[in-house]
């Protein structure tokens, strides 16, 4: 029951990722559009992330409720060592969701309309960020249970180079996404030709920024570059993930939405398989070198147990309302297209 508990954790987080970021990356992507353009794609970010900005939220929180259900100790050590992180996260989030539903429903649009934009398309760029940063400490190997300041304590493990790459390499991530995704959605010329532009700036960044992590690792001496590419099987999956970007890049213009899509996710996919393995079973390297994994941090069997059931169960329920909402909302831009 222990694996079934992992691979749920492994495939929300992935996609929260992949959806999430899709739905985050439309904010950074709106945050680099000329003015002259920004409300014909709102319109079309408005169409696509609709049946999925607020089910995206639900992914995170299974993951959330399997670590502090499931793993106590690597809950508690998140939750103690990068709560700064973890809260301006948070806040982000209800930042952007708020700013979204009051810049679109507003009965009236008057300068207040600024101030949604300015909280939606930033938040869209802090919690991604964010997301990466707490995602960086943990696996950097600066969390120290046994420190004694405040700064030690809280603040080193993610205010250093290689977490900051990380959140700097998964806001390209969401860009990436988000892209991506709109290239099938936008119906004006104008507008598919800039988000091509955008989609092929982003992958350029998505190599940059990833290059930038493997820099950072080196320079903070995190075990990456020189562990990630002496398994042959991370080699693959890179060596795939690298193919399936440059077949992304030939496809763009004149692929069809869900080609482009299926890369896109393979891509992203692939980067998370590819560190998912690397570092698998351990969930949090300490600096003390007693990493906490899921074996040795996982909650006792029976609650194991209730949860693996929990989530087979829930899934039966959750996942086919997850589809029927997101078929419900393409089958109605499509009658709103053809009226």
């Amino acid at each position: 029951m222990l694996y079934v508990v992992i691979i749920f954790l492994g495939l929300s987080l992935l996609m929260y990722v992949i959806l999430g970021g899709a739905d985050f990356g439309a904010g950074i992507l709106e945050m680099f559009t000329p003015a002259s353009m920004r409300d014909q794609l709102r319109d079309t970010t408005y169409k696509t992330i609709g049946p999925i900005w607020e089910a995206n939220h639900m992914w995170l929180i299974i993951a959330i409720v399997i670590l502090f259900v499931g793993f106590p100790p690597i809950y508690t050590t998140l939750s103690v060592h990068l709560h700064i992180p973890l809260a301006l996260m948070l806040i982000g989030i209800i930042g952007r969701g708020t700013a979204f539903v009051f810049r679109h429903y507003d009965a009236y649009k008057d300068d207040m309309q600024k101030v949604y934009n300015f909280v939606f398309t930033y938040s869209s760029f802090i919690t991604p960020f964010f997301l990466g940063l707490i995602f960086g400490a943990a696996v950097g190997g600066q969390i120290d249970p046994e420190a004694k300041s405040f700064y030690e304590a809280y603040i080193h493990p993610w205010f250093n180079l290689f977490s900051i790459s990380v959140g700097i390499f998964t806001i390209a991530i969401c860009g990436f996404l988000a892209s991506v995704f709109l290239v099938g959605e936008a119906k004006r010329p104008e507008v598919k030709s800039f988000v091509i532009k955008k989609a092929k700036l982003f992958i350029v960044f998505v190599v940059l920024a990833g290059g930038f992590v493997f820099g950072a690792s080196i320079i903070d001496e995190v075990p990456l570059v020189g562990l990630l590419f002496t398994e042959w099987i991370t080699i693959g999956i890179l060596v795939l993930a690298t193919l399936a970007i440059a077949l992304l890049w030939l496809n763009l213009k004149n692929g069809n939405k869900i080609l482009v899509r299926l890369l896109s996710g393979f891509v992203v996919a692939a980067i998370l398989s590819a560190f998912g393995y690397h570092y698998f079973p351990d969930l949090i390297i300490l600096k003390s070198g007693e990493n906490l994994s899921v074996f040795n941090s996982s909650a006792t069997g029976k609650s194991i147990t209730t949860l693996a059931w929990a989530l087979m169960i829930g899934s039966v329920f959750i996942l086919p309302s997850l589809f029927y909402l997101l078929y419900s909302f393409q089958s109605g831009n499509e009658v709103e297209k053809n009226a």
